[in-house]
């Protein structure tokens, strides 16, 4: 045993040709051993003169006579690093899009109770939506006359006084009436008769309303004890509410001149407050899309393109685009008001107020056909 292992180590002393490859590469060969033959008692001993290079007098290099250049005071111009960004220039933001609308937490008018608010959500979750209802000819000729007929909510009380010519109402509240939404006894906007999706055409709803007089006069927003809205509803609708404040519903408020979708807080900027002797209308056009929605955007609710319109005294004043994504408190976003449920006109008071309504074409100061 002792034989056979010394004989492998002679044999490792002495490695044949297979064994100088790179394990890993048999075509790499490594570098012979170098050897030295320096002898381990001879001295080592420095090579005679100077490095190569260094203090040989011969090489003519001397240093610049007198001490080294100070630095300029002045820098030359030409060194200096470009201006910072001038600050206080206004940038032009004319192509950048338009900022979200901000919401508010509360209404400078609001009369509303959080108890009132919390009723009518669990009101909603407790009523679904109705689905489309098919109308027969004779109905959907009327509702194109102007032929509809305001109700009376349960919270309203007052007088609805229909005049000689059809669609032409005058309303007056007594000065406790609390919240309510007057709505009509027909939708204005029939989803199997309207909807651009059925027809391939753009369908307009509107109507009008004229202010008489609003509460007893206060100077500012903060002590108005009575209001108008107008708007749009999708059924069912808890009538105790503004339109706007709950689901499936859109309006704008007298009162502090704000809108709102399915806003039960405070509501967005959009105009100002109504005012004794104005004419106020709303309208809504569906529209069939301009660009087919993705399958992304059908499934977020985009199904027309929907143009909401806000006039004052004949003249359109402003709008939006009813697909605008709403703040995350509207809960449900537009859901009811994009052209797939029956929509029915809703006039909103609170407090002592008098106005009449127009449904009819004939009797508006604003032609939007």
């Amino acid at each position: 045993m002792f034989k056979k292992l010394k004989g492998k180590l002679k044999g490792d002393e002495q490695p044949s040709q297979q064994s100088s490859f790179h394990p890993s590469n048999p075509y790499y060969t490594p570098a012979p051993p170098q050897h030295h033959t320096i002898d381990p008692t001879q001295k080592y001993e420095p090579p005679p003169g100077p490095p190569p290079g260094q203090g040989s007098s011969s090489s003519g290099y001397a240093p610049p006579p007198g001490p080294p250049p100070s630095y300029p005071q002045q820098p030359d111009p030409s060194w200096a690093p470009p201006p910072y960004h001038d600050w206080t220039v206004i940038p032009d933001t004319a192509m950048l899009p338009p900022p979200p609308s901000i919401g508010y937490e509360s209404s400078p008018t609001a009369n509303s109770t959080m108890e009132e608010g919390d009723r009518a959500y669990h009101w909603t979750r407790s009523n679904r939506l109705w689905p489309a209802q098919n109308l027969t000819p004779q109905t959907h000729a009327a509702i194109q006359n102007g032929q509809l007929a305001l109700l009376k909510a349960p919270s309203y009380t007052g007088d609805l006084l229909p005049q000689q010519q059809a669609g032409h109402w005058k309303c007056r509240t007594y000065e406790k009436c609390h919240d309510s939404s007057i709505l009509t006894n027909l939708p204005m906007y029939s989803v199997i008769w309207d909807s651009p999706l059925n027809t391939h055409r753009p369908k307009t709803i509107y109507f009008e309303l004229k202010v008489a007089s609003i509460g007893r006069g206060g100077s500012s927003l903060s002590e108005a004890d009575a209001g108008i809205a107008v708007g749009f509803v999708a059924p069912p609708y808890p009538t105790f509410r503004l339109p706007g404040w709950q689901r499936g519903s859109l309006g704008i408020h007298g009162d502090d001149g704000r809108k709102y979708v399915n806003d039960t807080w405070g509501g967005i900027d959009f105009t100002t407050a109504f005012q004794p002797g104005e004419t106020v209308g709303i309208g809504m056009t569906f529209s069939p899309p301009a660009n087919p929605p993705s399958y992304e955007q059908s499934q977020q609710g985009r199904i027309l393109d929907i143009d909401i319109f806000f006039t004052r005294n004949g003249k359109r004043e402003g709008g939006w685009d009813g697909n605008d994504e709403l703040d995350e408190r509207s809960q449900g976003g537009t859901m009811g008001i994009r052209g797939e449920c029956d929509l029915f006109p809703a006039i909103g008071v609170f407090g002592g107020v008098d106005f009449e309504v127009f449904f009819h074409p004939s009797q508006w100061l604003y032609k939007p056909f």
